[in-house]
């Protein structure tokens, strides 16, 4: 086994793989660049090398750098984590070349896989489903808009060496495939240096499911039960489960078994994942077609050792050294349901655009009942663990702390929530209930976005595609919708918090003029709806009447700058975010966050003779939505442009964005020019 190895790659992988390491003992190293000099992943390593500046291709790319660093530290081995060097066939053949062991699968497997082109043609040899489509290289848009033509709309256009959901683009007609198919070739060349494109048909109604693939260096290839991953935007999963509402064990075991075949037909070995489109509208379960295969652990690993009590990291380790996997595809278990939320640094009540800078505060949820990243190695440790006296797990894999930095230059993931549950409902409800517990300052995050998934009636149904988001949410995400039930309570935890505030305000020493009578009702204005309050702090909690209704009792107490608010009101459990906003205040609790105003009744008589304040015009500017880098600017001056015409391509957190414009304008003036990097909000164009 080995004594120390190096972790390629930053964030929470380089976490999550420091503390398996750690748990078998063997010494780690992790590397920097100077975005991530105090980064998490950086203290937690027994020894850390500097790569060079913050942008990827000057840092996590560069594979000398990383040989350097093993040179220097003696590290035998090199895990690559995902993304970043992880599926380059290049870096595998120069850490062999180096005498340095690379932690995953044989160089050619990897190049076998990684062209998707060529991917296609070796799993219809391995008698692998495969879409119908165009695999060879395309050269221009006029030849894109052709085959396009002949395979039939809608078709998906893809990088050959894309993955991670950039360098792919929907098009439904000739106008989408014209926009659409320059953009995807600039985001491989980008991205992965290969701007080679292909089309296939687009499935409709379609479901994302992969199987998870284990592999030894003897010949032995297990597959590890399916996830869903169905719940994604602009290509990117959000949410992933395992196992699959929609697969059955005779599914399973067809595509588990096509899965290994392909693996086998390349001498694959270590942990890998053939993903698959699956075609919802056939209840079957015989419409599944191969989509690639990625030759690295994937983002969403957690949830199938979740239900399979193996750590895969730790397999990878293990099978790099040459070890023989312990056990056979008859003693592959699935014990339960899990369920992954990514936690991103976006604004989903403003389009998901990226969110970058310090995170001022950051609480996840509690830990229970062991450590993230730490599955149980051995099944006695695991069954231990289970039968303990929580039915629900809960896991946080993450790379960040109080005071970090989210950075332009990476992925805008925060961390990974993980639950557990006997039942897939069970799961999804503690995915809610951790959810109303994560704390994030500084940025903007998608908590509530994530919530309102959990709670969506047709995703506990389990009646899901790939475009369930687009469908259920086609004008924007406002906010989960509150009942009556929940309302009431938020106005009346609202009066709480108001008149505790008030009460403590009203103590501080040596105030002018006697000592004032602080009134117990108060007026909470919340959703466009008004209530009248009472409210009556006792020790240990609180007497309220709403609307001159029955008496209301709040068990537990807050106090003022307490953020996270556990109650009981009338015996109905209440997690809720308390936050100060302004004059008001804002309570964030099942998948919104709601602004609410708390006055007593004297000024809230008075409050309705201000004046509001009329918000700015701003249609007649194009604001950066985003921090970024402006790659693209289609207009000049005096230019006339309709409403939806492409005006701008921002780049940030490595995907491309094409800026419309609003409404039919002439242009004005184009303050920013390609090549400047942009603020959120920084005018762009202005228009007459």
């Amino acid at each position: 086994m080995f004594k120390k190895i190096l972790i390629a790659n930053r964030g929470e992988i380089a976490c999550r793989v420091i503390r398996t390491a750690r748990r078998m003992g063997i010494k780690t190293v992790a590397v920097y660049s100077d975005a991530d000099a105090r980064a998490p992943h950086v203290k937690m390593a027994d020894e850390c090398v500097r790569l060079g500046p913050a942008p990827a291709s000057e840092s996590y790319l560069k594979a000398e750098l990383i040989i350097d660093a093993c040179k220097a530290t003696g590290a035998e081995a090199v895990h690559p984590g995902y993304g970043f060097l992880s599926e380059r066939e290049s870096f595998a053949k120069a850490l062999a070349k180096a005498g340095i062991t690379f932690i995953g699968p044989p160089p050619k497997a990897i190049a076998a896989m990684g062209d998707k082109i060529e991917s296609k043609k070796l799993a219809q040899k391995a008698g692998v489903n495969i879409v119908p489509g165009y695999l060879d290289d395309i050269a221009t848009t006029a030849d894109a808009v052709k085959i396009a033509k002949g395979i039939g709309y809608p078709v998906m256009m893809k990088a050959s060496a894309g993955g991670g959901g950039k360098g792919m683009r929907l098009a439904y007609d000739e106008k989408d495939v014209r926009e659409g198919f320059e953009s995807v070739k600039r985001e491989g060349l980008a991205s992965f240096g290969d701007d080679r494109v292909f089309i296939e048909k687009f499935i409709e109604q379609p479901r994302h499911i992969e199987i998870q693939l284990l592999g030894d260096q003897h010949g032995n290839i297990v597959y590890l039960n399916e996830r869903e991953c169905s719940i994604q935007r602009r290509h990117q999963k959000v949410v992933e489960e395992a196992p699959s509402p929609f697969v059955s064990p005779e599914m399973r075991k067809a595509m588990g078994e096509q899965a290994v075949a392909l693996a086998r037909a390349v001498g694959y070995y270590s942990a890998g994942t053939v993903e698959l489109i699956v075609n919802g509208a056939d209840p079957t379960g015989r419409s599944f077609y191969f989509l690639e295969m990625n030759t690295r652990l994937q983002v969403e690993h957690p949830v199938t050792e979740e239900i399979t009590g193996l750590d895969l990291v730790e397999q990878m380790i293990r099978v790099a050294a040459g070890e023989k996997l312990a056990f056979t595809q008859d003693d592959v278990k699935l014990d339960g349901w899990a369920v992954e939320t990514r936690v991103y640094a976006e604004d989903p009540y403003r389009g998901f655009l990226p969110s970058t800078g310090r995170l001022v505060r950051y609480q996840p949820p509690v830990r229970h009942p062991r450590e993230s990243g730490d599955p149980a190695s051995s099944k006695k440790q695991w069954d231990s663990r289970v039968r303990g006296n929580d039915e629900v797990r809960v896991r946080i894999d993450d790379g960040v702390a109080d005071g970090g930095e989210v950075s332009i230059f990476y992925d805008p993931m925060i961390a990974k929530l993980i639950t557990w549950a006997p039942t897939r409902l069970e799961a999804i409800d503690a995915q809610i209930a951790a959810l109303d517990q994560f704390v994030i300052d500084g940025i903007s995050d998608n908590v509530d976005f994530l919530s309102a998934l959990m709670q969506h009636p047709r995703f506990r149904s389990g009646d899901i595609t790939t475009g369930f988001i687009a469908e259920e949410y086609p004008d924007g995400f406002g906010g989960a919708p509150a009942d009556a039930q929940l309302t009431s309570d938020l106005a009346v935890i609202a009066g709480m918090v108001a008149v505790i505030t008030d009460e403590r305000a009203a103590e501080i020493s040596d105030q002018l003029g006697p000592r004032t009578h602080l009134s117990c009702d108060r007026v909470v204005r919340m959703a466009g709806a008004e209530h009248r309050v009472r409210i009556k702090p006792y020790t240990g909690g609180t007497l309220a009447v709403l609307d001159g209704g029955e008496l209301i009792d709040i068990v537990g107490r807050w106090v003022p700058g307490q953020r996270l608010l556990r109650v009981d009101v009338d015996g109905r459990r209440r997690i809720v975010q308390v936050r100060r906003a302004g004059r008001g205040w804002e309570l964030q609790t099942r998948g919104a966050s709601h602004k609410v105003q708390v006055l007593p009744p004297h000024v809230a008589e008075l409050s309705k003779h201000m004046i509001e304040k009329v918000p700015p015009d701003l249609s007649r500017l194009l604001l950066a939505p985003m921090p970024g880098l402006l790659t693209r600017l289609d207009v000049k001056i005096g230019d006339k442009v309709e409403a939806g015409q492409p005006v701008a391509v921002m780049e940030a957190m490595k995907m491309e964005n094409i800026l419309r414009a609003g409404r039919a304008a002439t242009v004005k003036a184009t303050p920013a020019k390609p090549g400047d990097s942009l603020a959120v909000d920084q005018v762009i164009v202005e228009f007459e």
